[in-house]
């Protein structure tokens, strides 16, 4: 008895250590610190009544189904089997704290964060002769106190809210406490360390302290954040202290209290949110082991050159642009880490490190290596993967010129709505654009004065470029004249949308191809919003030498690496847990590959599934330039899908689905890939590039299923809105939006408008295009540049207007009131499209969306004045600027609406003519329209050419700027139909124009 008594306090054993044997669902605990000396017993236990049953059973593990049953057998060592009391009065913790209650266990659950002691069971006996404690925690169990002290080592961090044990220990057993030397907690629980940190200058013996987070687990395998953002002062009485731990928690500034440790050897502060270090570093000259990764460091300050003894230092994965050269001065430094930052350049003075063995500096910005570190002399790894080595160093964006600037430097130039040309001299100017778009003209871009041109166009899906996941956040803006040179680069800063997700970039179309310009974003001016008195717009600026079309577009953020024959290693910036490591002589020549990464939110996946246990991981989107396979397989990691871990789910429901991103398929290559299956990741290893998604679904099919969740992503769920004016019902609105932008639209049209109920849900892409029919007893002039066959064309844009007012009108020989309606249909299938690619789309091409119903009164019955003269037929224009016809005239009075006062004085009528015109129609607002247009055509048509420029810049000063482009795109087409007629009786245009 004696002699197992001794072995249960541990002594004499010397270093003998044995893993204690516990169930499967505590296996991450005790693989992490229940390492405890030989004959120690582990009782595991739910109540006092099952303890005194279990003792009469030791040695029998508890199966599968009474696990569930909630009964519960005690697992014990064979060398401590005599675990009977003496049958001596025990003492518990109750009278420290009366309100536990050790009756029952309180289960460990994410939703339910209690106070650090309620929901532990705490119980504590001792005797005489075995001053042992018994813990009592809800993931453990019951473990006695050698198990979590052994000889001077106190280890507290495998226990949820371990760190409140500390002061309930010193107080019943002070003095094995106060012996303590090394000391680990866990800082999940914030009451709990607070206590803690309060008591440890008493323990001052203390040579070891380790406060960390992501020691616990969540139910779902998540790690636990660490709470531990400051520490007491007084900490810098334990001046015994050699090794210092306090990784993964919330510490913002460095602890002042740790400078005043002299024999402090080891310091870990990785992945915590310090952004500076402090000038007086150099104080702890006794340190040789430093690791601050993960944190938010932009500078190094130079007292680092001071901490000779230094050997190892990490400083990866920060945002450091350069080290300081009294690191230079680190005499003693073998092992440096400093990748994932943004070092442009090393200083020279590293060639002064003589014993440093490795240097690990890949993922940063570094254009060269010097040559004095290649020539260190003990230095055998040196790390320079996924570095721009050998590239010119590539100018950083021009900084744009704040407001201050630029008022004192360049003069501002504002342009008005109706004002499309401005002059440039060399002197430079800031163009300020209607809608909030800036140019900017440095001093000396060109010899002489310029006229320049600007247009906002209307975006047209046949040059529009779009990729995969992108949306248009602008309209094209045109400058002209093309191709235009500047001797010095201008800035060009246009007007954009908030983008829901992604990077906002610029591109430009020269006439033949798209390209991406770098981009950076900023606010507008003050004094320029898009508003009066509001927020100045977002720009997307950037830099260019000529004029073109320039459109802002959302896409996906990319990483790009460059991978030698050495291989490299490509994170995502997007989730840091994706990963694609490409080995050693995987390519022949340098290639360039691209990492898109796309989030899916798990609900919609369920949603659109219909399985509820369904779970998907981020879509990867592969490619590279050129696009040839790889040498040798590249290995891939991938996060496993939100809600599983490897140990809980179940294999056979994860499948590996390889996407085709020209045909939209998706494959099953589940075993082709040979999943390997950790913790947290799913790795694999491929040789092309292309899509690749992680899914867990119950479903046998999921090739169709996945093929259907993912159109439906791409999708935007749209309504339609018809709506007639209120004063002319004639005349409609057709607009198509967003889902949850047609509350607030109808609110604020409801003064203006009336009209049906929006229409249900449908589904458009970003870029597709689609069709308004008028049908059962509506027309509608079919003379309008966007109506082909008598339909009226869209194109749907996320982040834009789509929408058009038009004038409708009954059919030919309707006398009755009208009770038609408008339908919307897909457009057909483009001509441009592969046909192996059309073979593979599912369904009908061009479909019906939505039908909304229109209502038009009869034909009035009071009709026009008999001495009123019949309008005759026009012809207005001349062949230099083209012709309009009496439809053409027509269509676009249809359009006008209330802007007809405006129009009219700009086209040379008095106020009075314009006075006695409403009185004669003042019930009638298209009447009053058609006669403003055809009296100015009568007058126009009598005094010569030049007609059609005029009505043009009538529309462009009365602000109708949509009207003038669809004139002119009435004149173009008129005349190119006139010279293909021409063509075909065989005349010469020329001649033919000539002799008119």
């Amino acid at each position: 008895m004696d002699e197992n008594r001794e072995k249960r306090r541990g002594r004499g054993m010397g270093e003998e250590r044995r893993l204690v044997k516990v169930e499967d669902g505590h296996r991450d605990l005790a693989m992490r610190a229940l390492l405890v000396p030989v004959g120690t017993t582990v009782v595991m236990e739910w109540n006092r009544e099952t303890e005194m049953n279990d003792e009469k059973s030791e040695g029998k593990e508890t199966s599968k189904g009474e696990e569930k049953k909630g009964e519960h057998k005690s697992l014990t060592q064979k060398e401590g089997k005599d675990t009977e009391d003496d049958g001596k009065p025990a003492y518990s913790l109750l009278s420290v704290f009366p309100s536990l209650d050790t009756s029952t266990p309180t289960p460990l659950t994410s939703s339910s964060p209690s106070p650090p002691w309620h929901p532990l069971p705490l119980s504590i006996s001792s005797s005489l002769s075995s001053p042992f404690l018994s813990l009592s925690l809800p993931l453990t169990q019951p473990v006695e106190l050698c198990a979590v002290l052994c000889d001077s080592r106190l280890t507290l961090d495998v226990y949820l809210g371990g760190a409140a044990m500390l002061p309930v220990l010193l107080e019943s057993a002070p003095e094995q406490v106060r012996k303590v030397k090394y000391l680990r907690l866990g800082s999940e629980d914030g009451d709990g360390l607070e206590r803690a940190l309060a008591i440890l200058p008493h323990l001052t013996l203390l040579r070891s302290l380790a406060i960390r987070g992501h020691c616990l687990q969540d139910p779902r395998g998540n790690a636990l954040p660490g709470l531990l953002s400051s520490l007491p002062p007084s900490l810098s009485s334990l001046s015994l202290l050699t090794h210092l731990d306090f990784s993964f928690n919330q510490l913002s500034s460095f602890p002042s209290c740790l400078l005043s440790l002299p024999h402090l050897s080891t310091l870990l502060l990785s992945h915590n949110f310090l952004s500076s270090l402090p000038s007086s570093l150099g104080c702890l000259h006794s340190l040789t082991y430093l690791i601050l990764m993960g944190n938010r460091l932009q500078s190094i300050p130079p007292s680092l050159g001071e901490l000779r003894a230094l050997q190892t230092l990490d400083l990866s994965h920060n945002f450091l642009e350069a080290l300081p050269k009294e690191a230079g001065l680190l005499e003693g430094l073998r092992t440096l880490e400093l990748s994932h930052n943004r070092l442009r350049e090393l200083p020279d003075t590293m060639g002064s490190l003589l014993s440093l063995r490795e240097l690990v500096i890949h993922s940063n910005n570094l254009h060269r290596v010097p040559e004095c570190v290649k020539n260190l002399p003990h230095l055998i790894r040196l790390d320079t993967r996924n570095n721009p080595l050998g590239r010119p160093p590539t100018p950083p964006p021009p900084t744009p010129t704040p407001p201050a600037q630029t008022e004192t430097e360049l003069p501002e130039l504002h342009i008005g709505p109706n004002q499309h040309c401005f002059y440039v001299s060399a002197a430079g100017c800031h163009v300020f654009l209607p809608g909030g778009a800036e140019l900017l003209f440095p001093q000396g871009c060109m010899v002489s004065t310029v006229t320049l041109k600007w247009a906002e166009r209307r975006p047209d899906r046949k040059w529009i470029w779009l990729e995969e996941h992108d949306f248009l956040l602008s309209r094209p803006l045109e400058l002209l004249p093309h191709g235009t040179a500047f001797l010095k680069p201008i800035e060009i800063c246009v007007p954009y949308r908030k983008a829901r997700r992604g990077e906002v970039v610029v591109r430009r179309f020269d006439g033949e191809s798209w390209s991406t310009l770098p981009t950076t974003m900023r606010r507008g001016s003050q004094r320029h919003s898009v508003q009066p008195g509001g927020r100045p717009a977002r720009l997307a600026c950037c830099t260019v030498s000529q004029f073109s079309w320039f459109v802002v577009v959302s896409r996906l953020v990319r990483d790009t690496c460059s991978v030698p024959s050495e291989g490299a290693l490509l994170v995502s910036s997007v989730d840091p847990a994706i990963k694609l490591m490409f080995p050693q002589g995987c390519t022949q020549q340098t290639r360039t590959v691209i990492l898109q990464v796309l989030q899916v939110a798990l609900s919609e996946v369920q949603e659109l599934s219909g399985d509820s246990q369904a779970s998907a991981s981020p879509l990867l989107c592969l490619s590279q330039e050129p696009s040839i396979p790889f040498l040798r397989p590249v290995r891939v990691q991938m996060p496993l899908p939100p809600g599983l871990t490897g140990q809980t789910m179940d294999v056979s429901c994860l499948y590996l689905l390889h996407g085709d991103p020209v045909a939209h398929t998706w494959t099953d290559v589940t075993p082709q890939a040979s999943l390997q299956i950790t913790h947290l990741y799913a790795i694999f290893t491929i040789t092309h590039f292309s899509w690749y998604w992680l899914w867990y679904t119950t479903q046998r099919c999921v090739s169709g299923v996945v093929r259907k969740v993912y159109e439906r992503l791409r999708q935007f769920r749209v309504q339609f809105l018809v709506l007639q004016r209120r004063t002319d019902p004639m005349q409609v609105l057709l607009q198509c939006l967003p889902t949850n932008k047609v509350e607030s639209t109808v609110c604020s049209l409801s003064t203006q408008y009336d009209g049906p109920q929006p229409s249900d849900v449908c589904e458009l892409l970003e870029g597709e295009q689609f069709f308004a029919g008028f049908e059962r007893g509506i027309d509608i002039n079919t003379d309008r540049p966007d109506c082909i066959e008598g339909r009226l064309s869209f194109v749907f844009y996320s982040h834009l207007k789509n929408h058009k007012e038009i004038y409708i009108c009954p059919s030919p020989g309707q006398e009755e009131p009208v009770r038609g309606q408008v339908s919307f249909y897909r457009g057909e299938v483009p001509s441009d499209i592969p046909q192996e690619v059309t073979q593979k789309r599912k369904g009908p091409d061009t479909q019906w969306l939505a039908t909304l119903p229109l209502r038009l009164p009869g034909v009035r019955a009071e009709k026009r004045d008999v001495e009123d003269p019949p309008v005759p037929p026009l012809n207005l224009g001349d062949p230099e600027s083209g012709y309009l016809t009496e439809a053409n005239l027509l269509a676009i009075s249809l359009q006008i609406g209330h802007d007809w006062r405006s129009i009219g004085i700009n086209l040379g009528m008095s106020y009075q003519e314009l006075d006695r015109m409403q009185y004669k129609h003042r019930d009638d607002l298209g009447a009053l329209v058609l006669e403003i247009l055809f009296h100015w055509a009568r007058q126009r048509g009598e005094a010569g050419p030049g007609a059609v420029p005029e009505l043009v810049e009538a529309m462009v000063e009365s602000g109708r700027r949509d009207l003038a482009e669809e004139i002119r795109d009435i004149v173009h087409l008129g005349t190119r139909k006139y010279e293909e007629s021409l063509k075909r009786v065989g005349l010469d245009p020329d001649v033919s124009s000539a002799s008119t």
